[in-house]
């Protein structure tokens, strides 16, 4: 079996239920705060992987030195903490078609923790991909809304939005490079039952340290009345408990595997595919239709995300 291929298709996979997941999660934000959404799922999602790892595994605690439960705790903090926050708020304020876009960008944030962390350097073809992938971005951001079915935000939302999906993008890239980073410090998995293996033991850890610091900030910054409310609105926590399963459950672990089985760059290109696949979600499910600028601007970025690692 090429590995190399199943580690790419688990990734474009990924993309496709992080689409629908987006969707899902957008509808929760609007109805019960992105700071419930981000408590809830992960906690959800922290519950499906202990017990698939008891399942499956047949241990309570995953296998893991000191060191590995630092770079893929790390990786969950960063990633599934931080970086998923932003992504949440940003869905609510500037709607999800323009927060998956942005995303996109993330793949130069794991170009730029990949040189630190594996000493791979920047080439001139990859300046290129920055710069076309920066190119679609600012097309669609600087996009009139007249010309299309969005709502017209105005600069004080398009500015705090487009910063939270920053910090989304951010967390993201540097989130995958420090999980392989983590994953690389067990032993070369022999076969795809050892990847997966491997995978979901990786996104336990993630998810669990992820989940600590969640729950830790919400706690410090006195959100838990506003999380426990949540649970009242029934068809919010019907999104949250059907992105959780979708997402960081079965998302979050295929996009484990790819980030092991292929190059951390090349994952985070495929990874990044929501931008297009979001298109035509919003057209059929809200009957949103995008501008042509919006079309080709994500288009255009997502190819400058594959010049940037497959070229």
């Amino acid at each position: 079996m090429d590995m190399y291929l199943v580690g790419a298709s688990a990734a474009v996979f990924t993309s496709a239920l992080w689409t629908i997941n987006a969707i899902l999660f957008t509808s929760a934000g609007k109805r019960i705060g992105a700071i419930s959404v981000n408590a809830w799922r992960i906690l959800f999602a922290v519950i499906l992987l202990w017990v698939t790892q008891i399942l499956v595994f047949g241990k309570f605690f995953p296998d893991a030195t000191g060191e590995q439960w630092f770079w893929i705790g790390l990786s969950g903090i960063i990633g599934l903490g931080v970086g998923d926050f932003g992504l949440f708020a940003s869905f609510v304020i500037i709607g999800t078609r323009r927060s998956v876009l942005m995303m996109s960008l993330s793949a130069i944030f794991a170009s730029i923790a990949a040189f630190f962390l594996f000493d791979e350097t920047l080439q001139i073809v990859a300046v290129v991909g920055i710069a076309v992938t920066l190119t679609g971005v600012v097309m669609v951001l600087l996009e009139d809304e007249t010309k299309s079915d969005e709502r017209k935000l105005s600069k004080k939302e398009k500015t705090w939005g487009i910063s939270l999906a920053l910090v989304g993008a951010i967390g993201q890239g540097l989130g995958l490079a420090f999980l392989k980073k983590g994953m690389l410090l067990y032993p070369e998995a022999d076969g795809l039952t050892e990847a997966m293996s491997l995978a979901i033991t990786s996104t336990l850890i993630r998810m669990i340290l992820g989940a600590i610091f969640v729950w830790v900030v919400v706690t410090i910054w006195g959100k838990l009345p506003e999380i426990k409310e949540a649970l009242k609105d029934k068809k919010g926590m019907k999104y949250v408990t059907a992105g959780s399963f979708i997402g960081p459950f079965i998302g979050v672990t295929l996009s484990t595997l790819a980030a092991y089985l292929v190059e951390v760059g090349v994952a985070q290109t495929l990874l990044s595919l929501m931008p297009v696949f979001i298109i035509p979600v919003v057209w059929l499910l809200f009957k949103q239709r995008t501008s042509w600028r919006g079309v080709v601007g994500a288009f255009i970025a997502v190819a400058g995300v594959a010049i940037l690692f497959l070229l």
